[in-house]
């Protein structure tokens, strides 16, 4: 028996090929989304490590990662929301803050980023807000 031409054919359907755009076109704009603020978070990782050899006061570590931040466009968190703190005789600087990206209708993502020019990476306090 013979095969017919319609028994051979093999690929995507209409449908399947509208379900595989909508996932693509979903995930490319969720990572339009948040490649930006992680691009902003090493930013962010980079001015607390130059501001913390730019000053040995507080105020002027605070002053310092304004500066980086006016220049790097740094909008999630500031000088006086760092974490300054001296450990073993020498001034580490650390931060957490929170990036809420609304996606659409109630649906947002919640982002938590930490960092610190200790050893460790992360806060002593921990969570973001704390």
């Amino acid at each position: 028996m013979a095969a017919t031409g319609l028994d051979k054919q093999r690929g995507i359907t209409l449908i399947g090929l509208i379900l595989v755009l909508a996932i693509l076109g979903f995930l490319g704009i969720l990572g339009m989304k948040i490649v930006p603020t992680y691009a902003e978070y090493r930013a962010v990782s980079a001015a607390i490590v130059k501001a913390k050899g730019a000053g040995s006061t507080v105020k002027e570590i605070q002053n310092s990662f304004d500066k980086s931040a006016e220049v790097n466009y740094i909008s999630s968190i500031s000088g006086r929301d760092l974490i300054i703190s001296r450990e073993d005789g020498e001034m580490q600087v650390s931060f957490a803050y929170e990036k809420k990206i609304p996606l659409f209708g109630p649906a947002s993502i919640l982002l938590e980023y930490e960092g610190s020019t200790a050893k460790g990476g992360a806060p002593k306090n921990g969570k973001p807000g704390q």
